[in-house]
């Protein structure tokens, strides 16, 4: 039985308008009945959503090539290093960077730790069963910014993780030439859509630095989403790298491209069964809801911390280059009779090439 909608109703009767990134994060987070906690086969083709890595082990394997030429080209003064992945789910792609490296760079998989940031023990659950062979190689952390001040020399990488962090949905009243922002109220028993005034100061610097220009021209409710939760996640996973690469490969485009007359009701969708559905308050903790991540103030909130971009650039593009380098890893018939299909699918602009872009930027 699906109590989410109740919790939800309860807390909204309570605060009377709830913001529309606070019914998010109960949706998809919340423990025991989130959408994340209750199925680890949402993603996939009995799912909700196609990933790359449920197109097959070849994601992972070309990733772990791309990890030990970085690992391997900046060696650490103990000869340790780290990969750390935040959002693993069900732990499958980490089996298959593992089990490339086991296979094909012994000596680097020796000296490697995995490590897993996950706030949820359900999913910890998940994900030790699938990497129990590789158990004395996975150490997993509640969070990255901890008493501890931990800090990683190696690679630091998230999948499809910021563009299902909680938004905020901000509308232009073309009567009031002001913004405001979405929240969500009680219709009777459902769930309905409320404006929630904001002053001036207090709207996202996104908003605010729009051209002036602009905003006689917006339509009524034309409708933008900022992510301060993806921003803030990316400058603490910028302040726990200590030497190496932060890469993040998510939907996303620049905030020129997000900011467009094209899309008046934003990026925001709900995916239920491999179908879009415009219907955000529906079938909560039942559906997916994913935002298209502003990579502008990503990469911006990284330089922040004193990280330098070295690429910028369509999953495509990332994966073609990693395959031109690892020509003679992946020689033969046999590879090309089992992978053709999952590069194809993983590269070509109608499937997930183009959707997907790979941000890395660089600590030295």
């Amino acid at each position: 039985m699906n109590l989410l909608p109740e919790i939800v109703r309860r807390e909204i009767a309570q605060c009377g308008v709830m913001p529309f990134a606070r019914f998010m994060e109960l949706a998809l987070y919340c423990p025991k009945h989130g959408y994340y906690e209750t199925n680890k086969d949402n993603p996939g083709r009995r799912g909700d959503f196609y990933t790359s890595v449920g197109v097959g082990e070849l994601f992972g394997q070309l990733l772990a090539f791309q990890f030990a030429g970085w690992l391997e080209g900046a060696p650490s003064a103990d000869g340790g290093a780290w990969i750390v992945e935040a959002g693993a789910h069900d732990g499958k792609l980490a089996k298959d960077i593992l089990s490339w490296l086991r296979s094909n760079r012994p000596g680097l998989f020796g000296r490697v730790e995995y490590g897993i940031v996950e706030p949820s023990p359900t999913r910890q659950e998940w994900q030790r069963a699938t990497l129990t062979e590789f158990a004395p190689r996975v150490r997993w952390f509640d969070r990255l910014n901890d008493s501890t001040n931990r800090r990683f020399n190696g690679i630091l990488f998230g999948n499809e993780l910021l563009d299902s962090m909680p938004v905020r949905r901000f509308g232009w009243s073309a009567k009031d030439k002001r913004w405001f922002e979405w929240g969500v109220v009680l219709d009777g028993d459902k769930f309905a859509w409320a404006k929630i005034a904001q002053p001036e100061s207090s709207l996202p610097s996104a908003i605010r630095e729009l051209p002036s220009s602009l905003l006689p021209v917006l339509p009524d409710v034309y409708t933008i989403e900022t992510s301060p939760a993806a921003e803030s996640w990316w400058r603490d996973a910028a302040h726990a790298l200590q030497r190496g690469r932060l890469m993040t490969i998510d939907y996303g485009l620049a905030a020129g491209e997000l900011f467009s007359p094209s899309r008046p009701q934003g990026t925001l969708r709900a995916y239920f069964r491999h179908h879009a559905s415009e219907d955000l308050l529906a079938n909560v903790g039942e559906q997916d809801l994913t935002a298209h991540v502003n990579f502008s103030a990503i990469q911006a909130a990284g330089e922040s911390t004193g990280l330098e971009t070295e690429s910028l650039q369509t999953q495509s593009q990332f994966l073609t280059r990693i395959l031109a380098n690892a020509a003679q890893d992946c020689a033969g018939e046999e590879w090309i009779a089992a992978h053709a299909r999952q590069f194809q699918t993983l590269t070509h602009p109608e499937h997930l090439g183009r959707a997907f872009r790979v941000l890395v930027q660089l600590r030295r």
